[in-house]
């Protein structure tokens, strides 16, 4: 077979070459090259079927990036007052700076958590985990322990999963029990954005505390806000095989 088409069948589309460099997951590379971002050997390209091999240099932003030979999956516990990207124009403190002293690789975070909620978020440069966990269909539970300003009443967690529309928008959790008159496990799926805030403000209940402590196989267990760890091997596999799973 010729050279020439050893190295085509080598290459790869640019957004996988970004996220395997560590630089975002694969749909947000996807956006960094449709926003111009990107050069490869010094031209900029903006077009997503574009692919490249190791001999071809890219840049983010003027600054070359490599593919990464060692792959990590790390579990943050996310205090509040941390976004969830990879900058930010405001300023604020972003969460994948607490890691910066400890990994020299480029970590991005998988999933979010709103700037006011504590607890697990994970951070990898595998761009195939992160699209398996990130996709729709992946159905990876997510459990919550909220404390809350108002006691919940005791039909709440029944109305939860069974369905509770607020404005036009359908929320439905996996499981909700209450823990105390003022403290409640709520699990989810399919997390919308500030689901459990909206759901209990529609139901005149504050949110004094949130805090997601599971996902998947995943716990957070005695892990101290600020404080991170690499996910075992089993516990990526376990990830894995419940993204696949469903």
């Amino acid at each position: 077979m010729p050279a020439s088409t050893n190295q085509e069948s080598e290459k790869t589309r640019l957004q996988a070459f970004l996220a395997h460099c560590g630089v975002a997951s694969r749909r947000a590379s996807e956006q960094i090259i449709l926003d111009g971002r990107v050069t490869v050997n010094g031209a900029v390209v903006t077009e997503l079927g574009t692919k490249v091999g190791q001999e071809d240099k890219v840049c983010v932003d003027g600054k070359p990036v490599h593919l990464e030979n060692r792959k990590c999956y790390v579990l943050l516990n996310k205090p509040a007052g941390f976004v969830c990207s990879a900058s930010d124009e405001k300023g604020r403190q972003v969460a994948a700076d607490l890691l910066r002293d400890s990994y020299k690789e480029r970590l991005y975070n998988v999933g979010r958590l709103d700037m006011y909620s504590k607890g697990m978020i994970l951070f990898t440069n595998d761009g195939d985990f992160a699209a398996k966990l990130s996709h729709p269909s992946s159905q990876i539970e997510k459990e919550y322990i909220v404390e809350t300003s108002q006691d919940v009443p005791e039909d709440f967690p029944a109305r939860f999963e069974k369905g509770i529309r607020v404005e036009n928008t359908f929320y439905k959790c996996v499981r909700c029990r209450i823990l105390k008159p003022r403290k409640v496990s709520i699990t989810l799926i399919e997390g919308k954005n500030r689901e459990i805030r909206t759901v209990l403000e529609s139901q005149g209940i504050g949110t004094r505390s949130l805090v997601r402590v599971r996902i998947g196989n995943v716990n957070l267990d005695d892990l101290r806000p600020g404080e991170h760890r690499d996910l075992t091997p089993a516990e990526v596999k376990g990830l894995l095989e419940l993204a696949v799973s469903r």
